[in-house]
């Protein structure tokens, strides 16, 4: 009996001393300074622009569709590049180890089947932005299932997906597209860009013919989609489909809610996140409303329908393509004879035609300083989105790619989102010999050489890691340190979330001693991201030996 109630004292004891230590723990754990997730924030986003048929060739069988096969200019047909080549490199943690977290796609809805000749020899739609059917996936490209896949795996990884949208135009007529009816497009005249009227109601180029967004009158189905879609054998879902759009929305069936609806459907069957928008300020600005209201209500479909796939509560994204706007124009893009906001309810971002000519004129502190400032005062609640290089600039900040490096500092550590184009990350030959136009600047990814860009790729994955990892690099408010050496911080809260970081460029290599007092409080415990030294703050400064002329101060994380 002794013996029982014995091992019966023993056990309560260990049990008495297990709970006191687990509740010791439980308390020590619960002092601990929480680390929050960090928030995904369109405006600091890595954002990586790619043309699908550049990038990565993940299915030979799919190279030639259509019979396109006419010789065409150098670079001006399809290349073999498509969804599954994406997806591969996706799942490859080649986009995560670069920090980007969200993807651009060049426009991927089937393009016209012939060639066209615009005096640079015969071009093929591989650039995306000649459409013949908005309801389908171009084959050179991939199908559908390759798009769920795509969208899966980046969503998988935390990356957010962009598709371009095309509301303006068709493709070009050829013996193999015929033009659409008169209620649907006009053929002329040609655009003069002198004033708003004649940006808008107006075709591009010759051979480009332009929806007509502003008509509210009922068309019928054009015959050439009636065709295609009876050989396809879809034509009853398509216009079962378009009879509910109609019936629910209770819009009229006028030309631009025929191509809203086809485009929305990426959004409820594949779940993506956000559409570029092309040519933006050749449309009627109120057209972007209504495009915005039908995207916002297709997202809120997905997620409702998609409990399991949604990534957090950001709002559906759109950015546009205001060519020539710039971050100093404010809200306001002034056609000569009138001004327009393309931010109002509609985009919540545009992009920047600006930065480069800034990056190229200005010290890192006045670009950084002047963009602080438009975007905390003139642009509060909305964006914008850098770039140095892209498809149709012919005028990039590194044509002949001497300032790889700077390129991914000046980019990725700039106020804003951040469009990096495919291969600035490995210097892509942008001078392509025998190209002409905006070819050049569409050459293949260039993975064979990445091995010999090693160095060039490890910056922009360090600072692009930085940057996704700290949504205040991007979208908080900057503060210069000091002048000589550089330094600057940036500062970002939402809610209970608050992101502090301390950068400095252009330092002298070796053992310098950093001033951190404004942002790091003594025995804090920071870490250089760039070198990866671990370093304490005594006397509101850090001491830093570094072969590098950069340094990326973040606090330790345990």
């Amino acid at each position: 009996m002794r013996k029982g109630i014995l091992l019966l004292a023993i056990t309560m004891l260990i049990f008495s001393c297990k709970t006191k230590k687990k509740e010791a723990q439980d308390l020590a754990e619960n002092q601990k300074p929480k680390t929050m997730e960090t928030p995904f924030v369109w405006e600091a986003a890595n954002l990586y622009f790619l043309l699908t048929d550049r990038f990565n060739n993940g299915d030979k069988t799919n190279d030639i569709s259509y019979g396109r096969t006419k010789e065409t200019g150098v670079l001006r047909g399809f290349e073999g590049g498509d969804l599954k080549g994406i997806t591969q490199k996706i799942e490859a943690g080649y986009f995560t180890d670069l920090g980007v977290n969200a993807i651009w796609m060049s426009p991927i809805v089937e393009q016209i089947h012939g060639a066209t000749n615009e005096g640079t020899g015969n071009t093929y739609g591989y650039h995306g932005y000649w459409t013949k059917d908005w309801t389908t996936i171009d084959a050179n490209l991939g199908n559908k299932a390759d798009l769920k896949n795509l969208v899966d795996a980046a969503h998988k990884k935390g990356i957010r997906v962009l598709l371009d949208a095309v509301i303006n135009h068709t493709g070009p007529v050829t013996e193999q597209d015929p033009v659409w009816p008169s209620d649907w497009v006009r053929t002329g005249p040609q655009c003069d860009y002198k004033n708003y009227d004649n940006t808008v109601t107006c075709t591009l180029v010759e051979n480009l013919p332009d929806i007509k967004t502003e008509s509210n009158e009922a068309v019928a189905l054009p015959p050439e989609l009636v065709k295609k879609w009876k050989a396809e054998g879809r034509y009853e879902q398509e216009v079962a489909e378009l009879d509910a759009f109609f019936k629910a929305t209770g819009y009229p069936r006028a030309p631009r809610f025929y191509i809203m609806k086809w485009l929305s459907d990426y959004i409820t069957d594949f779940g993506i996140d956000g559409y570029r928008v092309d040519t933006v300020k050749h449309t009627e600005a109120y057209v972007w409303q209504e495009f915005k209201s039908i995207c916002d209500n297709a997202f809120a479909e997905f997620k409702q329908n998609n409990p399991d796939k949604v990534l957090d509560d950001t709002d559906f994204y759109m950015v546009g393509e205001v060519y020539n706007y710039g971050i100093s124009a404010g809200t306001a893009f002034d056609f000569g004879d009138k001004k327009i906001n393309y931010f109002d309810k509609a985009f919540n971002s545009l992009i920047n035609f600006e930065f480069k000519w800034n990056a190229a004129q200005q010290t890192y502190e006045e670009q950084f300083k002047t963009y602080d400032s438009i975007l905390n005062n003139d642009l509060k609640n909305y964006g914008i989105l850098n770039y140095l290089t892209s498809h149709d600039d012919g005028q990039p900040f590194d044509a002949n790619r001497e300032k790889a490096f700077e390129t991914a500092t000046r980019l990725l550590l700039s106020p804003g989102t951040a469009q990096i184009y495919y291969g600035d990350e490995s210097a892509r030959d942008l001078t392509v010999e025998g190209t002409v136009g905006d070819a050049t600047l569409r050459s293949n990814m260039n993975w064979e050489e990445l091995s010999q860009k090693q160095d060039l790729l490890i910056h922009w994955q360090k600072l692009g890691q930085f940057r996704r990892n700290h949504p205040a690099v991007g979208a908080g408010q900057h503060k210069m340190i000091s002048e000589t050496p550089y330094l600057f911080s940036r500062s970002y809260s939402k809610g209970e979330y608050k992101d502090d970081v301390v950068i400095g460029l252009d330092l002298p290599k070796g053992k310098q001693t950093i001033t951190v007092s404004s942002v790091f409080e003594n025995g804090t415990t920071v870490k250089d991201f760039y070198s990866g030294q671990t370093l304490e703050v005594k006397n509101g400064t850090v001491t830093i030996a570094t072969d590098a002329n950069i340094i990326l101060i973040e606090k330790q994380k345990f």
